[in-house]
C-alpha cells in the first residue's frame, strides 16, 4: 500500500531506491539492585564498557583518512570521545552505582537523563541538538553492557540504490554506511542542525529527518521516493508516480551539471549590474567548498565554531593559524570574520552565568565586552592574520553606540599591543557591524558613522522583530520572513546604507533562498552571503534578472499589508 511521510528536508534532491532499515539499540533498560559487595564489580563492568567503546571510536577514527567529509567525521568522532571521557557522564554514573547500588545500565541511562535535561535548557539550537551525541555515546556503552555488537551490522553492498532508514544515526554509523553508497538518509529524529543533517549536506545526499515513525512504518526493501527538498517520503509508489519522480530526478541532475558551468561566470544582472556573492563558513576546511562554487569572498566566518565542542578555549596562536589559512586560501578575496557569537550558555564553563532568556542575555558582543581578555585574544589573532589577505572584522549583535565605542577602543588596544610587540598587521583593517536587532536598524545612522560596512543577520532580525523564539518548535509557524515589518526593516537598512555609500550585505538564510533573490535585488542589495552550496543557484537567478523590470514590483511588495497579496506579488516577481 502506498503512503507518504513528511519530515524536515535537510538536504535537497530526489532519490529513488529500496529501504535499508538500520537496527538501533533501545535505551530502555531494566533496573535492579546490586548487593553491596558487588558494587565494585558493577563499576568495573561499566569501566570495561567505556574502554571498549573508546577502542571502537579510535578504530573508526583511524579508518577515516580521506574523502570529502573526512574532517567532518573526524570532528564528530573527537566529540564522541570527549563525551565518553567527560566525568559528568562516566564518573557521575559510577557514583550513582555506588550511592544507589544499582546495575550499570540503569546508572548510565539515569545520568544521561540528567544531561538531557541540561541540554534542553540551552537556547542555542545547534548546541541543544548535541544531546543526540550524548544519546549515541550512551547507546554504544549500552550495547557493550548488554552484550550486543558495538557496530551497527553492515549489510552486503547493494547496487547503489539503497536508502537508509534509521531511528537515529550517529556520525560514526554514517562513516560505515558511507562505504555502501546509500543514496539518501531518513531518520525519525534530528533537526536542521543535527549531525546527520550536517553529514548529509556535506555529502550532498538527499536527507529527511524528524519523520517520527519512519523506522516503524517502512519495511526493509520497500521501494521509496525521497524528495529532500520537500521533506516527503513516498513509500511503495505506483508506476505513474515513479515515472514522474524519475523524470524530476533526471531534470535535477541535468540542472546540477548546468550550474557547474556558472562557477567562473561573473554574477551580473541582464542590465550589467555586478552582484557580489559571498559564502558563509564555520571552519577553515569549508574554504574548499567556497572555491568550488566560485564565491567572490567570505561574507561570514562564524568564528565561534572554533570555540565549540572542546574543553578549553583556543589560544591566540591557534586562532591566528585558522584565520591565516582562510585568508591565504582565498588569495586576496574578502574574508569577513565575525567575532565570536557565543552566549552565557555556550560552553564557557568559567563564566558560570545562566540567563532566564539567553537570546536576550549575555551573548555576542555583550559577552565580548564582558570578557575583554578573551576578546583581546581573538582580536590580536584576527589582526595578526590580516597581513595575509583582505580580512575584515564583523561585530555581532550591536545595539547601542556605547557598544561600538567600546569595541573600537578594544580593537585599538589590540592594535597597540601588536605594535608594541612589533608584530605586523593591516593598520587599515575594516570593521563592520551586524544589524540584527530592530534598535540597530532604526538607529542606523549612528552605526554607519562609526562602521566601515554592515551585514544584515536576518535570522535574528526576524526573531527579535516578531518576538519569536526561533528555537521553539511550538511557535515556528509564526517565524515569517515575509512579514511586512521584517521586509520594511530590511529594505530600510539597505536603502539607508546605499544612500551613504556604506557597503551592506545580507548573510541570513534568505540570502541563499532564490525566492528572495529578486526581492532583495529590488530593494537595492548588491552583496549576498550564503552557504556555498546555494551560491550557484542564486547566481543563476541573478543572471536572469533585469533590475529595471523588478524595482517597481519589489516596492509594491514592500507596501503590501495582506499576506496573500504579498505572496501573489512575489510569485509575479519571480516568474
Amino acid at each position: 500500500m502506498s503512503f507518504a511521510l513528511y519530515g524536515v528536508g535537510v538536504s535537497g534532491g530526489i532519490a529513488i531506491g529500496r529501504a535499508h532499515l538500520a537496527s538501533h539499540a533501545a535505551l530502555e533498560v531494566a533496573h535492579h539492585t546490586v548487593p553491596k559487595d558487588q558494587v565494585s564489580n558493577e563499576i568495573a563492568r561499566l569501566d570495561t564498557a567505556f574502554s571498549a567503546v573508546r577502542e571502537e571510536l579510535e578504530a573508526l577514527h583511524a579508518s577515516v583518512v580521506s574523502g570529502p567529509a573526512a574532517a567532518e567525521y573526524g570532528a564528530f568522532l573527537d566529540l564522541h570521545r570527549m563525551i565518553l571521557d567527560d566525568p559528568t557522564l562516566s564518573t557521575a554514573a559510577k557514583t550513582y552505582i555506588a550511592q544507589n547500588q544499582c546495575n550499570a545500565e540503569w546508572a548510565i541511562t539515569q545520568q544521561m537523563e540528567v544531561l538531557m535535561a541540561q541540554f534542553e535548557e540551552i537556547e542555542d539550537p545547534y548546541l541543544r541538538e548535541r544531546k543526540t551525541d550524548v544519546i549515541q555515546v550512551v547507546e554504544r556503552v549500552l550495547k557493550v553492557l548488554l552484550g550486543h555488537p558495538g557496530y551497527v551490522p553492515v549489510q552486503p553492498k547493494r547496487d547503489g540504490d539503497s536508502i537508509l532508514v534509521a531511528h537515529d544515526l550517529s556520525p560514526a554509523d554514517v562513516i560505515q554506511y558511507k562505504q555502501h553508497a546509500f543514496t539518501a538518509f531518513l531518520t525519525d529524529l534530528g533537526g536542521l542542525t543535527s549531525h546527520t543533517a550536517i553529514v548529509a549536506r556535506s555529502l550532498n545526499i538527499p536527507s529527511i529527518v524528524a519523520l517520527h515513525l519512519a523506522r516503524r512504518l517502512i519495511r526493509d526493501n520497500d521501494v521509496l521516493i525521497v524528495d529532500g527538498g520537500q521533506g516527503v517520503v513516498i513509500v511503495d509508489p505506483d508506476e505513474h508516480v515513479l515515472s514522474e519522480y524519475r523524470l524530476r530526478q533526471s531534470q535535477l541532475e541535468l540542472e546540477k551539471q548546468k550550474l557547474k558551468r556558472l562557477k567562473t561566470t561573473i554574477a551580473a544582472t541582464l542590465d550589467g549590474t555586478v552582484i557580489e556573492l559571498y559564502a558563509n563558513i564555520e571552519l577553515p576546511q569549508d574554504v574548499e567548498q567556497v572555491k568550488e562554487n566560485g564565491a567572490t569572498g567570505i561574507g561570514l566566518f562564524r568564528s565561534e565554531f572554533l570555540f565549540l565542542n572542546r574543553a578549553s578555549l583556543p589560544d591566540e596562536d591557534e586562532q591566528f593559524e585558522a584565520y591565516r589559512i582562510v585568508a591565504r586560501k582565498m588569495r586576496g578575496l574578502p574574508v569577513t570574520i565575525r567575532t565570536f557569537d557565543l552566549g552565557a550558555d555556550k560552553n564557557l564553563d568559567s563564566a558560570k552565568r545562566v540567563a532566564a532568556n539567553p537570546a536576550l542575555g549575555l551573548r555576542a558582543i555583550r559577552l565580548c565586552l564582558a570578557e575583554p581578555q578573551m576578546f583581546n585574544t581573538q582580536l590580536r589573532a584576527i589582526l595578526r592574520a590580516s597581513r595575509y589577505g583582505q580580512i575584515r572584522i564583523l561585530v555581532p549583535m550591536l545595539s547601542s553606540i556605547s557598544e561600538i565605542t567600546q569595541t573600537l577602543h578594544l580593537i585599538e588596544n589590540a592594535k597597540q599591543s601588536l605594535r608594541n610587540d612589533r608584530i605586523p598587521f593591516d593598520e587599515k583593517i575594516q570593521v563592520g557591524g551586524m544589524i540584527e536587532i530592530p534598535a540597530a536598524a532604526l538607529c542606523l545612522d549612528m552605526f554607519m558613522r562609526k562602521l566601515d560596512f554592515l551585514s544584515i543577520g536576518t535570522n535574528d532580525l526576524i526573531q527579535y522583530t516578531l518576538a519569536i523564539d526561533r528555537a521553539d518548535d511550538t511557535v515556528a509557524y509564526l517565524y515569517d520572513s515575509l512579514h511586512p515589518a521584517v521586509l520594511r526593516l530590511v529594505a530600510h537598512i539597505i536603502r539607508s546604507a546605499n544612500r551613504t555609500g556604506t557597503p551592506v550585505a545580507v548573510c541570513g538564510e534568505i540570502a541563499g533562498d532564490i525566492v528572495f533573490t529578486r526581492l532583495l535585488l529590488g530593494f537595492g542589495l548588491r552583496m549576498f552571503s550564503m552557504h556555498p552550496a546555494q551560491l550557484l543557484t542564486v547566481k543563476r537567478e541573478v543572471l536572469r534578472t533585469n533590475l529595471p523590470d523588478i524595482i517597481a514590483l519589489a516596492q509594491k511588495i514592500l507596501k503590501a499589508d495582506d499576506p496573500d497579496r504579498t505572496h501573489t506579488l512575489l510569485a509575479k516577481l519571480n516568474s
